[in-house]
């Protein structure tokens, strides 16, 4: 199971080899729940990114208030790291608080736009992107 996004965030900047920074996004990676074929759908899949990515952006209604669940999978291991920073971020927010959300500042803080390539870059926007406009969405067809 992820840490939440503080601890995460708190890990990180706590180690200063990149390296390390490198292992452990991957570690996060590991620690998604195994993917099922069903999150392998074509409609799934986030255009724009070098490796494979899914996302699956849906609403659990159970606990009052309509919350995101966020399941996301990669064929890439430093990519599926970069998929669980996403759904430690999203995953469990109203659909509001998600479309307001900054991905993309997150991934800034971390410092990952000057260690990751340019196609890493642009797929972590990509996502960040589809993420945004599924929250939007999801806010505005919200009672």
């Amino acid at each position: 199971m992820l840490p939440p996004i503080e601890t995460i965030v708190e890990n990180f900047e706590f180690i200063d080899d990149w390296e390390e920074r490198y292992r452990y996004i991957i570690e996060l990676g590991r620690m998604l729940p195994p993917a099922d074929e069903a999150l392998h759908a074509e409609a799934n899949k986030v255009q724009g990114c070098a490796s494979q990515v899914w996302l699956d952006l849906g609403l659990d209604g159970s606990g009052g208030e309509p919350r995101l669940h966020l399941r996301g999978d990669s064929d890439a291991h430093i990519v599926r790291g970069l998929v669980a920073l996403m759904v430690a971020l999203f995953d469990g927010q109203t659909p509001r608080k998600a479309a307001e959300t900054d991905a993309f500042a997150l991934y800034t803080r971390l410092g990952l736009g000057e260690h990751l390539t340019p196609q890493r870059s642009n797929g972590v926007r990509a996502m960040a992107d589809r993420i945004h406009r599924d929250a939007t969405r999801m806010a505005a067809e919200a009672p």
